[in-house]
């Protein structure tokens, strides 16, 4: 039953996912955390700040850690098949109408619409992020650790990777 619980959970939230990663994340994490409890929001954000600093897609790599964490092994393979089984479905199905309709109207007003959601539920995400590292670690180390991302991303451009490795040696070093 365990491997149909993953198998669904990882399914819905990446045929829903229309866009790619970044829509899928805050509906992994709906299903990961809050329908089957399978890890907190703090260990979701934990494994989600490690995930992006690996190379591949994020929603494989969301799936084979989680599926490993539930099911071992087995749950793995079968987290990464439900995570790439409906863009293969998707793409063998309608290749041949995407090219059809790729400048219609209609295919572009979707896809616009689509941005607004997709922005919301990330805000909600990174709130219960936010929420959570308050909770953890205080006001003073997370403004810090806010504060010092934004301006290592934002003003000295510093690659993303690299921040999250920082952050990660920080936590260890300076948070107990």
């Amino acid at each position: 039953m365990i491997y149909l619980k993953l198998f669904w959970a990882f399914f819905i939230s990446n045929i829903l996912g229309y866009g790619g990663g970044p829509p899928s994340i805050p509906l992994i994490q709906n299903e990961v955390v809050n329908h089957y409890h399978w890890m907190t929001v703090k260990e979701f954000g934990e494994v989600l700040a490690v995930a992006n600093a690996l190379p591949s897609p994020i929603a494989t790599k969301l799936g084979g850690y989680v599926g490993y964490q539930v099911a071992g092994v087995p749950g793995a393979i079968v987290a990464l098949f439900a995570t790439i089984a409906p863009t293969a479905v998707a793409m063998i199905a309608l290749l041949k109408f995407m090219n059809l309709f790729r400048n219609a109207p209609q295919v572009k007003a979707m896809t616009q619409s689509v941005r607004p959601i997709v922005t919301v539920l990330l805000g909600i995400m990174t709130y219960e992020f936010f929420m959570g590292a308050l909770e953890g670690i205080g006001w003073m180390q997370t403004c810090l650790l806010v504060i010092a991302s934004f301006l290592l991303l934002e003003k000295w451009k510093v690659h993303p990777a690299v921040v999250i490795a920082a952050s990660m040696g920080y936590g260890f070093f300076f948070i107990r």
